[in-house]
């Protein structure tokens, strides 16, 4: 890319780009983050009374870090075509951001959905071990979003 930059591809594009890279892992692993704690306080509250839960209960827990690695895969795209050498237009910063934000509130919100189910369905799931499908079910669900 030339010093000066040009109309379609002014010096700051690449700007958008990293923001994009950016958001979808900070976003994501905000989402992570919170599913996973909301997740594990419920399972410190079953563990003392039913300890034989535990492995079951880590369902919620392995599904929200998961949601870390859609962002990371994201981020990792949008750094492959960030390339000093080449011309990156304001479009592809753009669309690179949509895309990080997009798959980063996604996640965050998906975290989010996950810990609440998580957290209640396993101190549920202490009550009423039938409950075991359904909240699986929900929690998959949640991911999709």
């Amino acid at each position: 890319m030339s010093s000066s930059g040009s109309e379609l591809a002014p010096n700051f594009a690449p700007f958008f780009g990293f923001a994009g890279c950016a958001a979808s892992m900070i976003f994501s692993c905000v989402g992570a983050a919170f599913g996973s704690a909301k997740s594990g306080i419920g399972i410190a509250g079953i563990g003392t009374f039913k300890p034989e839960l535990i492995m079951k209960s880590l369902i919620p827990v392995i599904l929200s870090g998961i949601l870390s690695v859609y962002g990371l895969v994201v981020s990792v795209l949008i750094a492959g075509d960030l390339n000093p050498q080449d011309e990156y237009t304001l479009f592809n910063g753009f669309m690179h951001l949509a895309c990080g934000s997009s798959v980063g509130l996604a996640c965050m919100a998906s975290g989010y959905a996950i810990g609440i189910v998580g957290d209640e369905g396993v101190r549920q799931l202490m009550h009423q071990p039938r409950l075991f499908v359904g909240i699986v079910l929900i929690l998959i669900f949640a991911e999709g979003n």
